[in-house]
């Protein structure tokens, strides 16, 4: 099959042909549809965070259908409709047994006995994620896939995959964000037109959206920001400040950095909740004053929408159908595989909200 591989930061991918094995277990085997180009995939390019060792098949926001599964597998059959999440989980560690699968201990993988799942003239590869979007097909394990319905595009539903099931998950399970409460958003990406999303759903008075490109938050009034505020012309502090009446109840950090977390705690009110969503770089830190922690305002982190995938993504899609969920409209470019270092630049331009990569 054919793979987009990564081999050096700041080199171009390379489409080659690489060997997928046959899926053993409780492997599932998924023909790609669709695969959401995530800003995390360019920190893997840009600075050089991808998991050794290289060659890697990156992506991980997909979905695709079942063409074969492992002996094992019960819960799928070829022909289903699904979406691929990197919170795979193994259903026995702690983190599982009490519900928060999203931070599984254990993830599921092959044994160093077995053969790879990804190869290239004999040679393992890495699976980026434990799933490998980047590639015409992906070979996973089936906690890493949830069925969903046949009529639901598969562009669209490959977003949920990471964008959406982390911004809107942040909003409705992590901070679990009361109706009438006022948001902050830092960052308008497709994480944070999700956490938007989220805001406007989970029933928010205020909505701010912060970034320094002016398409964006025109877009992001589109997704349901009440207001917009452009970091590069304005102090963004004491701009949310002064249009919350003091400070936003909750903000919501979607860029990866630990200036832009700290501003997202000084945007809040006292008794304030900030959450970081962005992917820092691993030696990023990020310093408050503590009298504010006495005023019990709070800084915490989400892992992909504090996700329970299985049952959260379908709910997603039905809100969807609702009309609440608006994903058609973040797809700004579609690309082919082989387009895959155009839809980066893309995204480094600030001209996407999110592109997805086509198979079909």
């Amino acid at each position: 099959m054919q793979a987009a591989l990564f081999y050096a930061p700041h080199s171009p991918m390379r489409i080659e042909a690489i060997d997928i094995a046959e899926p053993i277990g409780r492997e599932v085997l998924v023909k790609t549809a669709a695969s959401g180009v995530c800003h995390s995939d360019l920190h893997a390019i840009d600075r050089g965070s991808a998991p050794p060792p290289q060659p890697v098949v990156l992506g991980h926001e997909a979905a695709g259908v079942v063409a074969a599964i492992g002996p094992h597998v019960t819960e799928f059959q070829p022909g289903d409709h699904v979406i691929a999440c990197l919170s795979f989980f193994c259903g026995k560690c702690d983190y599982c047994l009490v519900g928060r699968t999203n931070l599984c201990s254990d993830k599921p993988n092959r044994g160093p006995d077995a053969p790879p799942r990804l190869s290239k003239d004999g040679r393992p590869l890495t699976q980026a994620a434990g799933i490998g979007a980047y590639a015409e097909q992906m070979l996973v394990h089936e906690n890493a896939l949830v069925r969903i319905r046949k009529d639901m595009p598969l562009d669209k539903a490959a977003l949920i995959s990471c964008g959406v099931v982390t911004g809107v998950g942040a909003v409705l399970n992590r901070a679990k964000v009361p109706p009438a409460s006022t948001v902050a958003v830092l960052g308008v990406g497709g994480v944070g037109m999700s956490v938007i999303q989220g805001a406007r759903i989970a029933g928010a008075r205020q909505i701010i959206a912060v970034d320094v490109v002016d398409y964006k938050l025109e877009r992001a009034r589109e997704f349901g920001a009440t207001h917009v505020v452009n970091a590069a012309k304005v102090d963004a502090v004491d701009t949310v400040r002064q249009m919350s009446g003091g400070g936003v109840d909750y903000s919501f950090e979607a860029i990866g950095f630990g200036e832009t977390a700290r501003q997202a705690f000084e945007m809040l009110r006292d008794g304030g909740w900030a959450t970081m969503l962005g992917v820092a770089p691993a030696n990023a830190t990020v310093e408050v004053p503590a009298a504010a922690l006495r005023r019990e305002k709070v800084l915490t982190g989400s892992s992909m929408g504090s996700n329970r995938f299985k049952v959260d993504m379908p709910r997603y899609i039905d809100l969807y159908y609702q009309g609440k969920l608006m994903l058609d409209e973040m797809i700004t470019r579609h690309f082919r595989l082989d387009q895959v270092d155009e839809a980066f630049q893309a995204m480094r331009e600030g001209e996407v909200i999110r592109s997805v990569l086509m198979f079909d």
